[in-house]
């Protein structure tokens, strides 16, 4: 069997981040950097592809078709295209990176926690015997499938999913799930992706159950909530060391001290807000890592002089979230008493607006700025500073 190719779609800007990470964990070979996705081969994948944090999602790819116009005549080129997938090929190796046929590691019951195991059950294809060859398995519900395009197309995104999903299903002789008329599909199935990016429409088969990006630990949220992957690219950025002390002192509902708990490394992690209530949902949601929880202003905070090594935070900057206590009325007071609470030569990495307008007071006191990367987020555009104490 050749090399498996594998895409991990990605927040826009991340992507050097995880690409990084695709290396570090060495889960594969990347062989391609593009908007919004990292992709990778690797000769035999497993269950380590999801424990990729940084990644929205991950999948194997099926086919990259190229050609794909405005016109919805093209769409039966791409129907073609997916009616002829090696589908018994991906489905042994979607398996395997689920986890089939391998003894449960530490790395998986890890994915329990963050909810991406994806150990759902499977069955066979073309008619042919389930893949397992026991009967484990449950037969799977059926195939659905989530498209997006860049540019103006004369066909929706409901046109280019039913022009993949039909023939794939057909092909497996399972149902097919449209998502038109809002309808979601039933658990338990093949979900497939179609990106159209020019004249690429790639056709890739999701691995777990649900997108990587969904934390199963995220059980309450609150607005301006950090998507998780963000928050798992500050952490990678930050560069964290066992034995490091690290403090959020916006901590919202503890995306952050979360993802950096769950980072792999021995880290002593306090996470702080000033709304009792917004603690307590971050406690929750951090109840099953060894992270503290303080009520605090972010213009006071609780800590001595040069008390952490690691600052690593999503300010508010009164946009979803407004400045409260001292904040409110001194933003400056917030980059003093990063300062004062960094020890020398420590490192803070942020998502910050206006970093432009932000940097004067930054350099002032005592903050240098090492790197910065522009993302896309939900229809806003942030950057993502690294910056080291002087």
């Amino acid at each position: 069997m050749t090399a498996a190719r594998l895409v991990a779609r990605t927040v826009r800007g991340i992507e050097p981040v995880v690409a990084d990470e695709i290396a570090t964990l060495q889960v594969g070979r990347v062989s391609a950097v593009a908007h919004r996705e990292v992709w990778f081969d690797s000769v035999d994948p497993g269950p380590e592809v999801l424990d990729l944090r940084c990644a929205d999602d991950i999948f194997l790819v099926g086919t990259a078709v190229y050609g794909i116009g405005r016109s919805r005549a093209d769409l039966r080129m791409l129907g073609k295209a997916a009616s002829t997938l090696p589908l018994r090929e991906l489905l042994t190796r979607w398996r395997r990176c689920r986890g089939a046929a391998r003894q449960p590691t530490s790395s998986m019951r890890d994915r329990r926690l963050s909810g991406t195991d994806g150990s759902a059950p499977l069955s066979g294809t073309d008619g042919s015997a389930p893949l397992s060859g026991t009967d484990e398995w449950a037969p799977l519900s059926g195939v659905d499938v989530s498209a997006s395009f860049l540019g103006r197309r004369n066909f929706t995104r409901f046109d280019l999913e039913d022009a993949v999903g039909e023939p794939i299903a057909a092909a497996l002789g399972l149902p097919y799930h449209s998502r038109r008329g809002g309808v979601a599909p039933p658990p338990g199935g093949l979900s497939w992706r179609v990106a159209l990016v020019d004249d690429r429409a790639l056709v890739a088969l999701r691995i777990a159950d649900r997108p990587l990006h969904r934390r199963a630990y995220r059980r309450m949220s609150r607005p301006g909530s950090l998507h998780p992957p963000v928050a798992a690219a500050l952490v990678r950025l930050v560069g964290a060391r066992d034995g490091d002390r690290l403090l959020d002192p916006c901590c919202g509902a503890g995306t952050i001290p979360v993802e950096a708990a769950l980072s792999g490394r021995s880290l002593s992690i306090v996470g702080s807000d000033i709304d009792r209530a917004v603690v307590a949902i971050a406690a929750g949601n951090g109840r099953d890592t060894p992270v503290g929880w303080v009520v605090a202003d972010a213009g006071r905070i609780p800590l001595s002089d040069d008390a952490v090594d690691l600052v690593l935070t999503n300010p508010p900057w009164d946009r979803q979230v407004p400045f409260a206590g001292i904040l409110a009325g001194q933003q400056r007071r917030f980059w003093t008493e990063l300062r004062r609470v960094l020890r020398p030569n420590g490192r803070a990495v942020l998502l910050l607006s206006d970093v432009d307008g932000q940097l004067p007071d930054v350099e002032a006191t005592g903050l240098a700025l090492r790197q910065r990367y522009p993302i896309s987020l939900s229809g806003t555009h942030p950057e993502i500073v690294v910056l080291r104490a002087r």
